[in-house]
């Protein structure tokens, strides 16, 4: 582990700001794994996010957990600096750039493969600077032109999530004909104007947007048909984790769970995924879903395994002519 950083705190590194060791190589994203599903952790440096809100929205606090999440084993690391729960207010650019820069200079130099959550062009470009590998926006059908021009020109891989309106209007915009078809439409007719601006299929990873946009009932039926996203070509990230739909479904006592009771419940959605072909997750949680990706990838493989030990039991097997 002697790529790693010491967090504040452990083993020898007890300053309010992590030491970094050296560290071999950096990460990169054709470096990901390809045998299980890809974990993405989430890092909020704002205040006002649903789950956790106010827990890192201090440079050294965010530093603290992302480096947390990259022993763990999370194999991006998403910073954000603008919270988009249900009725979130924006963020000026600058005040999101002085939240995230830092901390995504920090954790790329202590060799983690870093993902912007950002609407803005203006801040994405300055996090590819300061060492960020991925964008990843909410913006769905109204990404901004400027956005587009920058991932074509940068070349690097970017989530195009399925959502409409913005947080203030988001849950009002849940009237769909059929959820699992128009998500599909709707990100199709997006995805055509990266294609047109010369952005290459591998660089765009598609999300469905659980929870922008969509009631419980309709994130259920998005959950059970992950595959129809997955058959549009493009590698597929998902992010259930600790949102409104699984807290109702633990309701006890009257009462829902509160987002940080949701992790187990998050864990299995991540197994479920991981049985649909999708690339990736977005967790809070590291640990767990890393766990449900390696038992997902492990139960393909054993399907696999018997379908091919049947297929190769039925060519073995001696035909039945009839010489008469």
């Amino acid at each position: 582990m002697d790529s790693l950083a010491a967090a504040p705190g452990t083993g020898p590194a007890t300053s309010p700001l992590p030491v970094l060791r050296a560290r071999r190589s950096n990460a990169t994203f054709a470096a990901l794994p390809t045998d299980r599903l890809v974990v993405m952790g989430i890092l909020n440096c704002t205040p006002d996010s649903f789950s956790d809100g106010g827990d890192y929205d201090s440079t050294e606090t965010a530093i603290a957990h992302g480096l947390r999440m990259f022993y763990g084993g999370a194999d991006i690391i998403d910073v954000g600096g603008e919270s988009t729960r249900p009725g979130s207010l924006e963020v000026d650019e600058l005040e999101e750039q002085r939240r995230i820069l830092p901390v995504i200079s920090t954790l790329a130099k202590a060799g983690a493969l870093i993902s912007v959550d950002t609407r803005h062009a203006s801040t994405a470009a300055l996090a590819l600077d300061a060492g960020a590998g991925l964008i990843n926006d909410v913006s769905g059908a109204r990404v901004h032109e400027d956005m587009i021009a920058l991932i074509a020109q940068r070349a690097v891989p970017y989530v195009l999530m399925h959502s409409r309106g913005n947080s203030r209007s988001m849950d009002s915009l849940t009237q769909y004909t059929d959820v699992v078809d128009d998500v599909v439409r709707e990100l199709g007719e997006v995805r055509e104007k990266f294609y047109a601006a010369g952005v290459s299929p591998e660089n765009l990873i598609l999300d469905p947007g659980i929870g922008f946009s969509k009631n419980a009932d309709q994130n259920w039926e998005l959950l059970a048909n992950l595959h129809r996203v997955a058959d549009m070509g493009n590698k597929v990230l998902v992010g259930t984790s600790r949102k409104r739909f699984l807290g109702s479904l633990l309701t006890s006592a009257g009462k829902a769970a509160a987002p940080k009771e949701r992790d187990d419940a998050t864990s299995a959605t991540t197994a479920l995924a991981g049985t649909q072909g999708i690339w990736g997750v977005r967790v809070h949680d590291v640990g767990a879903s890393l766990d449900a990706a390696k038992v997902a990838a492990r139960l393909l493989v054993g399907n696999a395994n018997r379908n091919a030990r049947l297929a190769a039991a039925r060519q073995t097997e001696p035909s039945c002519v009839d010489t008469q």
